[in-house]
């Protein structure tokens, strides 16, 4: 099996279904479904483990709080269902993706219940396939149409509201290149479409800081608590070489809106010392 879904039901969250992500459905009335309002977290499992799963899951809480989500499941009730998402799928080395959405409410429109209304329901669900990380080199062009918002809350969390970014992709793959690096409103380069950017200046990585509204990635984070990058605003032409670092990957940025890049130390080996013991 490649690929493995679980998802509880309203009724009773304790008793989820079990099935193929093509099979397994959400409820029409889902807001996650109808307004991207919701949160994922999407994590590494190598060796049959799930990688570095208590920062992202200290992530996907802390999301939840700053969009006024109930909290997410927390890592003792997710352990046994993603040990039983292991045995069911066999799968030793994948993508885990971990849903949480605000849920169903009454009616329709964007308006939460008040406050003598019961909350929407949350619904959590889990998707777990079959892949290898990847650390192919990537040409990439700045995006002409899409921008990061620094002052937007979403820009905080990874949100399902990936909108902009696929069309950042859409215009990239139009341009004849694989991926697409975003401004930010505050000026300066922001993040690539699905992964932080990391540029190499004088032996020392840098990273967009957060007040550009790029998202605190838990492998941005490692770099930096680990002491191998730093961060500091970038602009397009101090592209020389460059990283898009994710927890399933690590590519190098061949060349920037047909510039020719440099490419920097082996990707891999960076991104292997961020996991440490984790």
């Amino acid at each position: 099996m490649n690929a493995i879904a679980w998802i509880a039901s309203l009724a009773a969250a304790e008793a989820g279904q079990w099935g193929s992500p093509e099979q397994l459905g959400l409820p029409l009335a889902d807001r996650g479904l109808l307004l991207a309002d919701g949160l994922f977290e999407t994590v590494l499992v190598e060796a049959g483990r799930p990688r570095l799963l208590t920062e992202h899951l200290e992530r996907w809480s802390a999301s939840a709080a700053l969009l006024g989500m109930e909290p997410p499941p927390d890592q003792a009730s997710l352990e046994p269902l993603l040990a039983e998402a292991l045995r069911r799928s066999a799968i030793r080395t994948g993508a885990l993706r971990l849903n949480w959405s605000r849920g169903s409410a009454e009616g329709r429109g964007l308006d939460l219940p008040g406050p003598a209304d019961p909350p929407p329901r949350h619904r959590f669900w889990l998707q777990l396939r079959a892949g290898v990380p990847c650390f192919t080199a990537v040409r990439l062009v700045v995006s002409a149409s899409e921008r990061r918002n620094a002052a937007s809350l979403l820009s905080r969390c990874k949100s399902f509201a990936y909108g902009a970014m696929v069309q950042a992709r859409r215009e990239a793959r139009a341009a004849g290149a694989d991926d697409a690096l975003l401004l930010s409103t505050a000026g300066g380069l922001c993040c690539g479409t699905s992964a932080n950017l990391f540029v190499l200046r004088a032996g020392t990585w840098l990273t967009p800081p957060l007040a550009t509204g790029c998202l605190p990635g838990v492998m941005r984070g490692r770099a930096l608590a680990l002491g191998l990058a730093a961060e500091a605003p970038l602009e397009p032409g101090d592209l020389g070489a460059a990283l898009l670092l994710n927890s399933l990957g690590c590519r190098p940025a061949l060349s920037l809106d047909g510039r020719r890049l440099p490419l920097g130390p082996d990707p891999e080996r960076f991104w292997r010392s961020l996991f440490g013991s984790g």
